[in-house]
């Protein structure tokens, strides 16, 4: 018979997990409490299993217990579910991407296991996302008895675990915003300098695509130093300040932008050099 398990916080991510574990029968959820009862019965609805109550109080004892709650509640959730529920031989995880399993700690004290467990995708359309999850990479830490347990029950769901350092956290997470909200900003000031060409906006965007697809094409298959190319790559250092003094003259931002970005490109062709 599944372990029980019971959803503090039912957003996306929580509803999602929740329905994909009950799904394969890989837990058995139990109770579900959201900040109201009316949210936590519309999980209870989305997921297809479980009961919906309206207070920490009310929670039964279980298996797993799930906080897929944001982050700055974490930690007074942990603390109120150990204040109402016996966590001894039991497992807490958290689903965020930026906080370690050790914000945790109040439920540790407890008698618990604690982990964090963050699958590494949108959650835009929770039923679009339960329907393709298998492959999603999950970043995962913690107390090894708790992974003992969680690994094989992602897996189950389709997920591939990935062990993550509890120590670089936060650097893994500033990892996701580099791969794709820094690279759409770097986009825009693309296509931004297009248009001061002259170029219109719907062209502009004609032309990155290439630039920019090939370019993450060749990241994904042959590494960063192998795909880097343009005027730092090839040494052109009298190009890169002529362009420097251009963008900084068109717009001083978009030009700061640039600047910051000479330095670490330098080192990557460096390690290109090097291969």
């Amino acid at each position: 018979m599944a372990a029980t398990l019971n959803l503090i916080g039912a957003g996306h991510v929580g509803r999602v997990l929740g329905r994909l574990f009950a799904q394969r029968s890989v837990f058995n959820i139990q109770q579900v409490l959201t900040r109201s009862p009316a949210s936590a019965q519309q999980a209870v609805d989305f997921i297809g299993a479980g009961s919906a109550v309206a207070a920490y109080e009310q929670l039964q004892a279980a298996a797993v217990h799930v906080l897929a709650v944001g982050d700055d509640q974490i930690g007074p959730a942990c603390e109120a579910l150990a204040r109402a529920v016996p966590l001894q031989g039991s497992i807490v995880f958290h689903c965020s991407g930026a906080l370690a399993s050790d914000r945790l700690q109040a439920a540790r004290d407890a008698g618990a296991l604690v982990a964090s467990v963050h699958p590494i995708r949108s959650f835009a359309d929770p039923a679009v996302v339960a329907a393709q999850f298998s492959g999603t990479f999950c970043g995962i830490e913690g107390d090894p008895g708790a992974l003992a347990v969680l690994t094989p029950a992602l897996q189950a769901i389709g997920a591939q675990p990935v062990p993550i350092n509890a120590e670089a956290k936060t650097v893994y997470h500033a990892a996701a915003v580099f791969a794709s909200n820094y690279l759409v900003t770097v986009l825009d000031a693309a296509l931004r300098a297009y248009q001061a060409a002259g170029i219109p906006e719907p062209v502009a965007r004609q032309l990155a695509q290439p630039l920019a697809s090939e370019s993450m094409n060749n990241v994904f298959r042959l590494g960063a130093a192998a795909a880097l190319s343009g005027p730092i790559a090839r040494g052109d250092l009298a190009t890169v300040a002529r362009q420097q003094q251009a963008v900084t003259q068109w717009d001083e931002g978009t030009g700061a932008l640039y600047q910051a970005l000479v330095a670490p490109t330098t080192d990557l062709a460096a390690r290109k050099r090097r291969k």
